[in-house]
């Protein structure tokens, strides 16, 4: 809203006015405007949780070692980190970018989910929330809207790059075409002067080939969503650790949604040109901003957890960014924590099921998620189980590997930047 009031206000030559038409302006208020709301409302709502006693029940209190009690902290903080984002991007974004309107709807969407599971944990007293297929349900039916949206509206376009031989010279230069189209392609790490086209792949099907594309490029929407939000979600076991990891991720993204909305970086990264992709940088600082400050109160001891209402929706909203931005294909790098995390666990369920049908008890690793396994000591484990892997066989405190998941997100984000290059 402010955007738009201070450009009517530039056009009669009010001072500084001209400012807010720069996006690293309008960025960067966006973190600073996040970061104060998550520390003054943060205050608020965790007072109005405890004294509602919306605080969580359902913790294992034999897990930790160190005998850190998390009975009677608040919960669903992700409400938190929902209002730092929002209000900075409807003040400062251009609301009628698509792409910004895409990354409000998949911010209510999840949180509207995250909300009704940690509503029947909290309130009905139920461990369980709300069921798994609902979740998915909704999911998918975001991925879904995601990747129809981004097929129909006609400002969902690029301006593709081409690598081309200077005249009587072997050296190569990056051209944008000048048209904008549609399309179906996406960046590919570590492969040079190539994009991935989702219709190549479903060249099978002859002259229905583009058409068969964009089925694909939508369940590989939901795929990514639904992906991405779960990986976040189980990577919520300790205090400050999805907060962190995920501002180190969004700080990535912010970089690789201001390089696709600048032709000239564009051209010297030899990746596609995405007009109108710059406002998803508000987006991405008012993010990161909120995932800073919520780390204020949620930072080890935690005196708030974000809950589903925050988890679910990080991870929708850096699922979605992706691929708005062609970059989903660098998600399982930039997100390997995530994926790791999600690994685990269907690794454990699996072998652990395996083992039942021959009538041995068995695992892979001392718990899952695969965090839990560092602060697990082996005392705690079932004398009658066999573990593949009882290592480390001393615990670590929860701080010390929530900051080292942080150090290998940090090199994970490195790496993802640096492949651009690397073609």
């Amino acid at each position: 809203m402010l955007y738009y009031l201070f450009r009517v206000l530039d056009q009669f030559g009010i001072p500084g006015s001209h400012m807010w038409a720069y996006i690293s302006f309008r960025s960067l208020l966006a973190l600073i405007l996040s970061l104060v709301i998550s520390a003054w409302f943060g205050e608020k709502f965790i007072k109005f949780l405890k004294r509602k006693q919306i605080t969580e029940t359902q913790r294992d209190k034999s897990i930790d070692p160190f005998g850190v009690k998390k009975i009677g902290v608040p919960s669903m903080g992700g409400v938190i980190i929902i209002v730092a984002i929002l209000v900075p991007v409807i003040l400062l974004g251009r609301m009628r970018n698509i792409y910004l309107i895409l990354m409000i709807v998949t911010t209510l969407w999840l949180g509207l989910i995250g909300g009704l599971d940690d509503y029947i944990k909290i309130f009905r007293r139920n461990k369980e929330g709300l069921p798994g297929r609902f979740k998915i349900i909704g999911q998918v039916g975001l991925g879904l809207i995601v990747g129809i949206v981004l097929y129909l509206s006609p400002d969902a376009v690029i301006r593709e790059n081409i690598v081309m031989k200077k005249q009587q010279s072997s050296e190569l230069v990056i051209k944008h075409n000048s048209e904008q189209v549609k399309s179906l392609k996406t960046t590919i790490p570590f492969v040079k002067s190539h994009n991935l086209d989702y219709s190549s792949i479903m060249s099978f099907c002859g002259k229905y080939k583009d058409a068969a594309g964009w089925i694909l490029f939508v369940i590989m929407t939901v795929i990514v969503v639904t992906a991405v939000s779960n990986g976040a979600n189980l990577n919520d076991g300790m205090d400050g650790m999805c907060a962190g990891n995920s501002a180190i991720i969004g700080v990535a993204l912010g970089i690789f949604a201001y390089v696709s909305s600048h032709i000239e970086f564009a051209s010297y990264l030899n990746i596609m040109y995405i007009p109108g992709s710059q406002e998803l940088v508000v987006f991405i600082f008012a993010f990161v901003g909120a995932m800073i400050g919520f780390l204020w109160y949620n930072a080890y001891p935690a005196q708030i957890f974000m809950g589903d209402t925050g988890s679910l929706t990080i991870g929708g909203i850096i699922g979605v960014c992706a691929i708005i931005i062609h970059k989903e294909l660098m998600l399982p790098i930039l997100c390997g924590i995530f994926f790791v995390e999600s690994l685990s666990v269907i690794m454990q369920v699996w072998f652990y099921k395996a083992g039942k049908r021959r009538g041995i008890k068995q695992r892979i690793f001392k718990r899952t998620p695969i965090h839990d396994t560092f602060r697990t000591q082996n005392c705690q484990l079932d004398p009658d189980c066999k573990y593949l892997i009882k290592t480390p066989r001393y615990p670590f405190h929860e701080s010390k590997i929530t900051v080292r998941f942080w150090i290998v997100t940090i090199i994970l984000a490195a790496l993802t930047i640096i492949t651009l290059k690397m073609r």
